[in-house]
């Protein structure tokens, strides 16, 4: 007798693994259901069909070459069934069976299974606000709320709008709204941060920079309280902690939380973010039942901890897993390190692992460096800086943690990777100095930045570069209570003495040695350079004779002026 499968959820896991139990078992019996209509779609190209980078909405529900995902290919192409507009409503696990309805004629049946798959994804965080559910308001969960959302703009019913919620969606959202259509946006974050389950504070400010750079207001710690309006005009307001914003359109993009009521209901067990909890095969408490993708609770392999990580790569990893393993097979997945990639207007940025917080709660003394460099051979034309950090546990020198940022997003995200592919095996500073790394002036330095990262962080942690963050320093400098002492050449600080007179020194490096007398002793003192390699062996040269009072500014000037562009004079 043919296997029979029911899988729950027809947009990335379920498809991928009805895709791979046919190819392994072309006899099996395999049935997709969903609630939708609208079914295999790549749901992370949304923001991208709204920004009107992907033209028409069939374009992220096609194939490779072209052909549209709908149940006419499903079942002639692949062998599977698709029932849209259907709905799961209960398990009996006893008699596996899953009892179904039709949504439009409201009929009920059991559908028997072998395997039973759970891919029901995840669902947008909808707060009980006043005003949530006026016209107007729109949460970004599928492509009936992408049509919505264009068709509003594409109208000129839009001339303000506010995204509520700083994460990936949330900034996506805002520069299509701002980039194409030239909708005066504002997003608003509660946290004092933006993308704060991805990032530290220091790169999450040169996002925020870049954004409002680009036109688009961004307030952080700021608190959404009321939408306003009424349910014949819509949305006219949003009131905020501090004041009313006028609008006419309101994305909500204040994260997802698992469906896992199904899987709840059948007395399958949870993890303690409510997520299903699955081993290395992808099986749940019920070894006739799988489950995978924004459902479900994984191990971060360098925290070792249960995480929710609802991106569509792993989604799609796991599905093959889960069809291998109905077939017979034995494939595992082990977890993730959380890679993690974003465009944002002109940038790319990418990270992996954990941020220097979520260190510190799982238990390490995290350790970091930020390094500026170019992203190719400083004298290849097309070269432009990238923004690294990397992060280690002061103990085991063990890497934790990589952040980067720059207007190269392919070359970001190319270093990202790299360090991402050896966290899970616990990888010492020195694995990352010593990467191996394509090489070629047009595509890197002969010291790539991932390099110098780990051997700047090697120096951090051995005790010889004593290192300052760019916002600890700014803090410091602007209330007084300390001095730079910038061993660029006198033409590249000048702008800086003009600026802040005495508070800014300036002995070029090569000088230095010859001008020892002219360094304060009895005062903090930072040093700045470029990017940061000259200030750190000027802080050698001062320790060597005594001087003892400095702090290096991670980054340099690179890092400052992204950081603070007001802070910096015009060049």
């Amino acid at each position: 007798m043919a296997k029979r499968v029911i899988i729950v959820g027809a947009v990335a896991l379920g498809p991928k693994a009805a895709c791979r139990i046919k190819r392994l078992d072309p006899s099996a019996d395999v049935t997709i259901i969903d609630k939708d209509n609208l079914i295999s779609y790549g749901g992370c190209g949304i923001p991208y069909y709204v920004g009107g980078d992907v033209g028409e909405i069939e374009g992220l529900c096609s194939t490779s070459a072209h052909v549209l995902r709908d149940q006419k290919f499903f079942q002639n192409a692949k062998g599977v069934e698709v029932r849209t507009q259907t709905e799961a409503l209960s398990i009996n696990r006893m008699a596996k069976k899953l009892k179904v309805r039709n949504i439009t004629d409201g009929h009920e049946e059991d559908l028997e299974y072998d395997s039973l798959v759970l891919a029901t994804g995840a669902t947008p965080v909808c707060p009980p606000l006043p005003g949530i559910d006026l016209p107007g308001v729109s949460v970004v969960a599928n492509l009936h709320h992408a049509k919505l959302i264009k068709e509003m703009v594409s109208r000129g019913e839009v001339e303000n709008a506010v995204v509520i919620g700083g994460g990936a969606i949330g900034i996506e959202m805002a520069e299509a709204l701002n980039d194409l259509w030239g909708i005066e946006t504002t997003l608003v974050e509660m946290m004092d941060q933006l993308v704060p389950t991805a990032f530290g504070k220091e790169f999450a400010l040169l996002i925020k920079n870049h954004m409002e750079e680009k036109g688009i207001r961004v307030l952080v710690s700021e608190k959404v309280t009321k939408i306003l309006g009424d349910k014949k005009s819509g949305v006219t307001a949003v009131k905020t902690s501090s004041s009313d914003i006028p609008c006419d359109l309101v994305v909500l993009s204040m994260g997802v939380r698992p469906n896992t009521q199904l899987a709840s209901d059948a007395g399958l067990a949870l993890g303690g973010f409510g997520g299903i909890l699955v081993d290395h095969g992808m099986k749940t408490s019920d070894p006739y039942i799988y489950a995978g993708g924004d459902c479900v609770e994984i191990p971060h392999l360098v925290s070792g901890r249960s995480v929710l990580l609802p991106l569509g790569s792993l989604a799609n990893r796991q599905g093959r897993v889960i069809g291998t393993n109905i077939c017979g097979g034995c494939e595992r997945f082990k977890g993730a390190v959380g890679s993690f990639c974003l465009k944002v207007f002109d940038l790319g940025v990418a990270k992996a692992g954990l941020t220097l917080q979520q260190a510190k709660e799982a238990g390490f003394d995290p350790v970091h460096a930020v390094v500026v460099q170019s992203d190719r051979a400083h004298f290849f034309p097309t070269q432009q800086l990238m923004y690294m950090k990397l992060i280690a546990d002061r103990n085991t020198r063990r890497v934790l943690g990589i952040e980067a940022l720059g207007a190269g997003g392919d070359a970001v995200k190319a270093r990202v990777d790299a360090v991402a592919a050896i966290l899970p095996y616990k990888a010492d500073i020195s694995d990352v100095s010593n990467l191996e790394v394509a090489y070629a002036p047009p595509f890197a330095s002969a010291m790539d930045i991932v390099n110098n990262a780990a051997n700047t962080l090697e120096n951090i942690m051995e005790g010889r570069n004593k290192p300052v963050d760019t916002i600890d320093f700014l803090s410091d400098f602007k209330n007084n209570k300390t001095r730079v002492l910038d061993v660029r050449s006198a033409v590249q600080s000048g702008p800086f003495i003009k600026k802040y007179g005495e508070q800014w020194l300036n002995i070029p490096q090569e000088d230095l040695a010859l001008n020892m007398e002219k360094v304060p002793r009895d005062e903090p003192l930072h040093l700045i350079c470029g990017s940061g390699p000259r200030s750190y062996e000027a802080q050698l040269l001062l320790r060597k004779n005594g001087i003892n009072n400095t702090k290096n500014i991670q980054g340099g000037i690179g890092m400052l002026k992204f950081s603070d562009p007001v802070f910096a004079p015009p060049d």
